[in-house]
């Protein structure tokens, strides 16, 4: 890697400031100075910008808790984004893998791996999303056959795949879905004349809602976590 992107990669300056720091003479590689942007950084290399070690990163796996109000998007728009919550470096390099309504809490995976994040949301791959939902009105008795046979939404083409759809209390049910269509719970409720009024993702895969993570806190996945993908 030439060393004005390598130096790029470490740290927040852009290439042309990786540049104008190499012609000040920040930067120093195995000891000796080194103004020459294109170097071929070599894994045995020690690299050192203003004193400091630079060294690239591994990939991330960061999950969140999101609370309400906030968007599953990297740029905020009239909300601000779940991105803003992490205290990490290079935040513009994450993307978010499955989105949640502004509206909607719970279990959001972040990473920097564009494979990883495809196996959690392509639908070929029919990784199961656990949602706790919250209605206002109560369960008739009949939902959970409707959501076996696969709901048609309005405005769809065709039936939403079979969910699995365990009822808990009158207004309270646990839904598993394979799919991510827009606003896709809420829609589903409003099918058979009912209504979300609250709505929560604890579980995507294997990969379960820590619980000792406030709304707000993250961390990163365990290696575990990541291979359960």
């Amino acid at each position: 890697m030439r060393l004005d992107k390598f130096i790029t990669e470490c740290t927040e300056l852009t290439r042309s400031q990786a540049k104008r720091a190499l012609i000040l003479g920040e930067v120093q590689v195995n000891g000796s100075l080194q103004r020459d942007a294109s170097y071929k950084v070599q894994p045995a290399d020690e690299v050192f910008w203003q004193e400091q070690r630079l060294s690239l990163r591994g990939q991330r796996y960061i999950m969140l808790h999101k609370p309400e109000g906030y968007i599953c998007s990297t740029v905020g728009e009239v909300h601000e984004s779940v991105l803003a919550l992490l205290q990490v470096d290079k935040r513009q390099s994450l993307h978010i893998a499955g989105r949640l309504d502004v509206d909607t809490t719970g279990l959001v995976l972040i990473t920097d791996d564009g494979q990883w994040s495809h196996r959690v949301t392509s639908p070929k791959r029919l990784c199961e999303k656990r949602y706790q939902v919250q209605l206002a009105d109560p369960l008739s008795g009949d939902e959970v056959a409707h959501f076996a046979a696969g709901i048609q939404l309005h405005n769809e083409d065709k039936p939403c795949l079979p969910a699995r759809l365990e009822v808990l209390g009158t207004h309270q049910a646990q839904l598993w879905l394979q799919e991510g269509k827009y606003h896709q719970v809420k829609r589903m409720f409003a099918a058979l004349g009912n209504r979300v009024v609250a709505l929560h993702r604890d579980q995507i895969g294997a990969i379960r809602l820590d619980p000792a993570l406030a709304p707000g806190q993250w961390r990163y996945l365990t290696v575990e976590e990541v291979a359960a993908v």
